[in-house]
């Protein structure tokens, strides 16, 4: 039998390491995620990203760097990443459209704070939905919630409008849905290319937008 040596990771992952290849709308996760505690955990990721501070020769004596890493494994498992648990995903009640609103409804500029999974490094921008409302509405907060529960976990773009795209369609029951999400990746900016001027733009839609005319009066209302 064979055993991997160390060069042989590294070659494996420099390989692997341009293939971004998303595998699934879900994220992936380990059946046992949530096995320990969240304060298990933290007491874990601070042990190992302590670790990385001393392979990159931080002294962590000085009182500056001393805490970092436990600000950082809270900061993963309660801010950065909430969005993996479940038991974060909002509430998302809906109601009865006993006002017969029956145009499209759009709500613009929700604010991304997420992450890319390739490299951890922030993905910030812009989402814009709209939805044509028939016999079911949603509260305007619900709108924002749902981009904000699933930006914060590890994602790729294409992913994170997918999955609001979904949720949004399972709980209004209905395929008349636009998505679209305007983001900068500090993956892009601010390492590799280097590129500070571009944005990438992703869209998913069905119902009344596979009609380009739909489509372009949401792009007017933006």
């Amino acid at each position: 039998m064979h055993t991997l040596s160390t060069k042989d990771i590294t070659i494996n992952s420099e390989e692997i390491g341009d293939f971004h290849f998303m595998t699934s709308v879900e994220t992936p996760m380990r059946p046992d995620a949530f096995a320990r505690t969240e304060e298990e955990k933290i007491s874990r990721i601070a042990a190992l990203f302590q670790g990385i501070m001393e392979e990159l020769g931080l002294d962590l004596k000085d009182d500056s760097l001393s805490g970092t890493p436990h600000r950082v494994a809270k900061m993963y498992i309660k801010e950065l990443f909430y969005g993996l648990n479940p038991v974060n995903k909002p509430n998302l009640s809906t109601f009865d459209n006993r006002y017969g609103y029956n145009k499209l409804l759009v709500e613009k500029n929700i604010r991304v704070d997420s992450a890319c999974e390739h490299h951890f490094l922030p993905i910030v921008g812009k989402a814009h939905i709209g939805y044509l409302a028939k016999n079911k509405v949603i509260g305007l907060s619900k709108i924002n919630r749902i981009v904000d529960y699933y930006a914060h976990r590890p994602q790729v773009q294409e992913r994170l409008t997918l999955q609001i795209y979904t949720e949004l369609k399972a709980t209004l029951k209905t395929d008349d849905i636009i998505v679209v999400i305007d983001a900068d990746h500090l993956c892009v900016s601010a390492r590799g290319v280097k590129d500070t001027g571009s944005s990438t733009i992703t869209i998913e839609y069905g119902g009344i937008f596979e009609s380009e005319i739909q489509r372009n009066e949401f792009f007017k209302l933006l």
